[in-house]
């Protein structure tokens, strides 16, 4: 796609997508030929927009003779003709005082009321995966075949679980595992215990792998249900938006992503997993379907390993540019508030 402009059709576009970020009007040819700074009749600059609108750069809605910016055309000038300057919005010198080393969770709800503050849109912060390690764990008979499983972490948190087995155990027999459990498997990470499991399995008596098996399961889960996994703050922001405003439906939308957030979680997953600013416009993501929605993100990491995402996310029509700045400041400003012991 890049190839198929050339120089006068790109900085048309350019221009295009410029003017109407910065006052959301439809753009027409006149108002287009004063922004770009390009000598040119308009009959010209209509063959080019017609060029532009059947690429599927641009399109005309039906009120106005104006052209406004396709998801595929804010794509286009997001990896081509985006020149944000360096500290051209001065964001850290305001950020650093609201982010410094403090308690993680602090940090991260502040992170999110930066990210929303500065952007007016709304800011989203996964909270730092805990590796889920146990230094202590018990079995209870409740009854035939149910028992209450309690693990407990080195910082003293407690989770249990009644699970229920294929078969019944005494309570002597499940002391005797809690202790075998706890001396061989204690100050591991879940994930190093179940890959463990998967070679020992075969050496470990039928009852001892059954119940470290339900053990590893029970501490996974409860681990993911302790932790809130995204902080969310501006919401409504997006009401004062303009291009959600006049539709309810779409507000409902994104309303309900936000209650649920299970979409938002595999989104930032993604980014997670990327080095550096990403951007999601429109329907890109397929995670967060909307045409009118676009996600700037980044991951954080704490001494070197990324732990989180955060991001903002608002209309198509944003200052990418701008966006950008935010984002990538504040990812580091987190990063370095929570590798400060």
């Amino acid at each position: 796609m890049k190839t198929m402009l050339d120089e006068r059709a790109k900085t048309l576009l350019k221009a295009l997508v410029e003017r109407y970020i910065a006052d959301g009007q439809p753009v027409g040819s006149r108002t287009l030929s004063r922004a770009s700074g390009l000598d040119l009749s308009p009959a010209t600059i209509r063959n080019v927009m017609a060029d532009l609108e059947e690429l599927g750069l641009i399109a005309s809605p039906h009120t106005s003779a104006g052209r406004i910016p396709t998801a595929r055309g804010y794509r286009l000038f997001v990896d081509t003709m985006l020149t944000a300057k360096p500290g051209q919005w001065g964001e850290g010198s305001r950020i650093e005082p609201h982010l410094q080393a403090d308690q993680p969770q602090r940090v991260i709800a502040n992170a999110a009321q930066i990210l929303s503050s500065l952007s007016n849109f709304v800011g989203v912060v996964t909270t730092p995966k805990k590796p889920s390690v146990f230094c202590h764990i018990e079995f209870l008979r409740l009854g035939d075949k149910r028992m209450l499983v309690i693990l407990v972490s080195p910082d003293g948190d407690v989770q249990n679980r009644v699970i229920f087995t294929a078969q019944d155990y005494s309570q002597a027999q499940l002391v005797e595992v809690s202790n075998f459990l706890t001396q061989h498997y204690a100050g591991l990470t879940m994930e190093e215990v179940r890959e463990r499991l998967k070679t020992e399995v075969e050496q470990l008596r039928g009852e001892i792998a059954c119940l470290m098996q339900a053990a590893v399961d029970v501490g996974t889960e409860a681990i993911a249900d302790s932790q809130e996994q995204v902080v969310i703050s501006g919401e409504r922001n997006l009401l004062a938006v303009q291009d959600f405003s006049s539709d309810m439906g779409s507000l409902r939308k994104l309303f309900d992503l936000f209650e649920h957030k299970t979409q938002l979680m595999r989104l930032l997953e993604v980014s997670s997993r990327a080095e550096g600013v990403r951007i999601y416009i429109g329907g890109e993501s397929m995670v967060v379907p909307f045409e009118e929605l676009s996600v700037v993100s980044a991951p954080y990491e704490v001494d070197g390993q990324v732990v989180g995402t955060l991001g903002v996310i608002g209309p198509t029509r944003m200052a990418y540019d701008r966006m950008i700045q935010i984002v990538d400041i504040t990812s580091r400003l987190v990063s370095n508030a929570l590798s400060q012991k």
